[in-house]
């Protein structure tokens, strides 16, 4: 899956001039952290909306830049620059003859054609369609292979966290955001560089002026860099649907009801009234309520477990649904504005949290819903959602807002009664299926499948205490890189090696963008880890603070770099796209064994911070793989890390945490065990 992904984006976007470029995916958990300033009329008047924003929500989408392909010599030598601490001198120069190789023949050809096919196609970028295909056609269940998750922070009202309460007010913001979008009235995404100048109700009313096709370039003459918001058209009333060989996406926006699941039943009624405003909110409670009330015991055969399954299984299973006469159900299941799962179960710590937010016990949910709002009994919330529509920019946008929305204007509060007139038992309908042998018989396998999945699966928390953002900062060093570096050292400490290491960036700065990979494994991260884990007597305490500051350096270059659009992952992956989808032979350097190592991410890491997230998380990419989920704070770093059998995470955060501890210490300038 991409990463939770977010960097401070003074790293990120140029003061002097040159191209933007922002660094996150998941990626605007910075941006959700800025002051908004908004133009809003009285409270009863936008009941149905978070805001009303002067620009309108899509202004910018026209002339957003176009993502770049970067030149075939700069991919090869940063590819290169990226094995190099991977492999030995004998592996390594069969790997540099292979590259060089892309220069000429067929490979330049591919190259030369994916230019010409990028500017016959000036409304996209080159990796979107391609990026969509890459995760429609995987075969693999998307629990723990694709779907992440994200928990919100408890209100820090504590009455507000009882389970109806907190899921009634959920359900409000979250349609109060669908209408402010819809309207295009939810504030653009826009990083402001100098919001004294651009950040301004005076600024928006001029902008707001501008013709769409020229919109980016007003704002970016104030330093302000609009975000591509392409993805949010996914967000609502939308579903990933199993196909053979190939999912297809679904939205209906003309829906109006919620899905809900509760015990593995789903229902639902609808929040949205004939003349499309919000159903009011007492009503909404009172379904709820009748929903947490329900006496019926669990399906014996709880469908939302097919969701779980290999796609092309699913697939099948879903067509005996369909001509079982489940066609009008499953409509209602695809088009619901999302899915709203109320848990039974009280969450005990962490990392119960995390597994339970993350794949719980399967039969409470419906994984290909573009999004599902998990809420457990006591009130601990989060957000799971379905990968192939987006990179989380939306849902990370989404999720801020909603928190923002209920805990600043809550909809209800303790004092507030379900409405009487509801009439829930009419409003409300639990869909039933009809169920076949066969298909009775696809639930237990695919419960079977899921059991086995999961039991594999350990997550395990670290907190480092001893310092965060604002030291690192105070240092001159990237809190970033320092994280990263930490995981290369924990890693070396643990294992011996250096492997590879994945970390995404979005490119949501040019139209269509989607991802970029940053390597965070470099010659200068193996050089440094070896000096600390292996010979740390060796090196003076400036020379150790050195090859940090080294690393810091190059990290922040590779960021930059990707941030562009000017890594080399996604244009070799574009190549090889088009020679698979054009039935051509592929060129020599993608048989070399190094590249299908690179290409096996060991470590897998996001970093996510926001006001709205408590923790986020996701499993391994490879089986012998860690999903780090990490974030620096301002005086406290947390990793939350996910792992199979074969390896340990336990120990694994334990040399991570040794890693930082060393670290810090040469930082302050002390010898390591002083």
């Amino acid at each position: 899956m991409a990463s939770l992904r977010a960097v401070p984006l003074n790293t990120v976007f140029s003061k002097s001039g040159k191209p933007p470029y922002l660094a996150c995916a998941f990626a605007a958990s910075a941006l959700c952290n800025r002051r908004q300033t908004y133009s809003t009329k009285g409270k009863d008047e936008i009941a149905d909306t978070l805001h009303r924003s002067i620009v309108p929500t899509m202004h910018y989408q026209k002339s957003l830049p176009r993502l770049p392909i970067p030149k075939l010599e700069d991919t090869i030598r940063r590819y290169l620059a990226a094995q190099r601490p991977l492999l030995d001198d004998e592996q390594y120069s069969k790997t540099e003859q292979l590259a060089q190789s892309l220069q000429s023949g067929a490979a330049k050809e591919l190259h030369e054609e994916l230019v010409s096919q990028d500017k016959k196609n000036k409304h996209t970028s080159y990796i979107s369609g391609p990026w969509f295909d890459m995760y429609l056609s995987a075969r693999e269940s998307v629990v723990l292979n694709f779907n992440p998750f994200m928990s919100f922070n408890p209100d820090p009202k504590p009455e507000y966290n009882e389970q109806l309460l907190r899921a009634t007010n959920m359900v409000v913001s979250a349609v109060r955001f669908m209408k402010t979008l819809r309207s295009g009235l939810l504030e653009p995404e826009v990083f402001h560089l100098n919001p004294a100048k651009s950040d301004t109700d005076g600024f928006k009313r001029l902008i707001r002026y501008v013709p769409a096709s020229l919109s980016w370039y007003g704002a970016y003459m104030v330093n302000a860099y609009p975000l591509d918001m392409s993805q949010y058209y996914r967000l609502f009333n939308s579903s990933r649907i199993p196909k053979q060989g190939c999912d297809q996406l679904f939205t209906d926006q003309r829906a109006r009801h919620l899905l809900v699941m509760r015990k593995g039943h789903l229902y639902v009624f609808d929040v949205l009234d004939q003349d499309g405003n919000l159903v009011k909110p007492a009503k909404i409670q009172a379904h709820l309520k009748f929903i947490l009330s329900d006496p019926t015991p669990a399906p014996a055969f709880p469908l939302g477990l097919l969701t779980s399954e290999d796609r092309n299984v699913w697939a099948g299973l879903r067509q005996k649904l369909l001509d079982a006469g489940n066609q009008e159900a499953l409509r209602k299941v695809d088009s619901a504005l999302f899915c709203l799962c109320l848990d039974d179960e009280t969450m005990k710590d962490h990392i119960h949290t995390s597994h339970n937010m993350l794949h719980g016990d399967g039969q409470n949910r419906w994984f290909d819903k573009s999004f599902s709002v998990i809420l457990a009994r006591d009130g601990t919330a989060a957000i799971n959602f379905e990968h192939s529509w987006g990179d989380g920019v939306a849902v990370l946008r989404f999720q801020n807002e909603v928190f923002k929305d209920t805990t600043e204007r809550p909809a209800v509060n303790p004092n507030s009664h379900p409405a009487a007139d509801a009439d829930s038992s009419s409003a409300v309908q639990r869909l039933d299926f009809r169920l076949d042998a066969a298909l009775r018989d696809g639930v237990n396998t695919a419960k079977e499948h899921f059991q086995t999945a999961v039991s594999k699966l350990t997550i395990a928390a670290m907190e480092f205490q001893k310092g965060g953002k604002e030291t690192l900062k105070k240092k001159k060093v990237s809190p970033d890189a320092v994280a990263q570096l930490a995981f290369q050292m924990g890693f070396l400490r643990q294992y011996g090696q250096t492997v590879a290491s994945y970390e995404s960036c979005s490119t949501a700065a040019f139209k269509h963008g989607r991802t970029e990979t940053i390597r965070p494994a470099s010659i200068h991260t193996k050089r440094c880890s070896h000096a600390f884990v292996r010979e740390p007597g060796k090196h003076s305490v400036d020379e150790l603070r050195k090859m940090v500051e080294e690393c810091s350096k190059y990290h922040g270059q590779l960021t930059r770099e990707a941030a562009m659009g000017q890594g080399f992952d996604r244009h070799l992956f574009a190549m090889r796209y088009l020679a698979n989808s054009k039935g051509q032979a592929l060129p020599a350097f993608y048989q070399d064994p190094a590249y299908a190592a690179i290409n096996h991410n060991i470590l897998s890491t996001s970093t996510l911070t926001s006001p709205a997230v408590n923790l986020g998380g996701f499993a391994p990419v490879v089986p012998d793989g860690f999903g780090v989920g990490y974030g620096v704070h301002d005086h406290w770093i947390g990793c939350n890390v996910s792992s199979y059998p074969s390896r340990n995470v336990h120990e694994f955060l334990q040399c991570v945490h040794k890693s930082l501890e060393d670290i810090f210490t040469v930082l302050e300038g002390k010898p390591i065990g002083s």
